[in-house]
């Protein structure tokens, strides 16, 4: 943030050493305003910066306009007020409005932009002003492309480590699952051959019963015929 204000301080010398000049108009006063921030999607191609002044005991003389801009390390003059590169800069003036075009915007444009008013026939040291400056950011058109990319990897990602945990899981539990089963089939398997022993077991005794009651009746007969015989 210091470095900022030293940035501006920087400025104003410059601009008052650009446009010094002596003038009766000492009640002069002029005052600056531009937005703080401005922002351009990545597809746009041109961009006005507004910047709009007002002026109060100042002579009927038209103002000249300066448009600068500051880097991190440097600071670049674009229209003093003669812009340097008219086909990429333009400023547009109508009734206290300064605009300043940028054509062919690209991310190496994004800056800190300041505009100024000047009345040269003025001594006035507030015949002089800049604005606070507008912080311009163009986005970068691969950033959406990047997160998308990172949100489908992430996903890719996360569907291979749950396939590959649920793989480990079930090798590991398929010794006990085999065998849990072998049990369950030797139970069925022995309740099987329980339940057919005991079906047998029942009529082999109902047979013996059968038999028993067969040869228990049979003395009886056996007795009658020998007294019939006898008699």
């Amino acid at each position: 943030m210091a470095s900022f204000n030293n940035f501006q301080k920087m400025l104003m010398l410059a601009f008052n050493w650009i446009l010094y000049s002596a003038g009766a108009a000492d009640t002069c006063q002029v005052t600056v305003r531009q937005p703080r921030y401005q922002e351009a999607e990545y597809s746009t191609q041109t961009v006005s910066l507004p910047c709009t002044f007002s002026a109060s005991g100042c002579s009927l003389s038209k103002p000249q306009v300066l448009w600068f801009r500051f880097f991190t390390n440097k600071h670049e003059d674009l229209c003093t007020p003669k812009c340097t590169n008219d086909q990429k800069f333009k400023v547009q003036i109508s009734e206290n409005s300064i605009a300043l075009q940028i054509n062919d915007l690209t991310v190496n444009d994004s800056a800190v932009y300041f505009c100024g008013i000047a009345f040269s026939d003025s001594s006035s040291s507030h015949s002089k002003r800049t604005g606070d400056g507008t912080v311009l950011t163009k986005r970068e058109r691969h950033s959406t492309e990047e997160f998308n990319c990172m949100i489908i990897i992430s996903t890719l990602l996360l569907l291979y480590c749950t396939t590959v945990c649920a793989i480990l899981i079930v090798y590991k539990l398929k010794p006990k699952l085999l065998s849990k089963s072998g049990n369950e089939d030797q139970r069925t398997e022995n309740c099987k051959i329980t339940s057919g022993r005991k079906i047998f077991q029942a009529i082999a005794q109902e047979l013996q019963k059968q038999r028993y009651a067969e040869h228990s009746r049979q003395p009886d007969h056996l007795e009658d015929d020998t007294v019939y015989q006898n008699r």
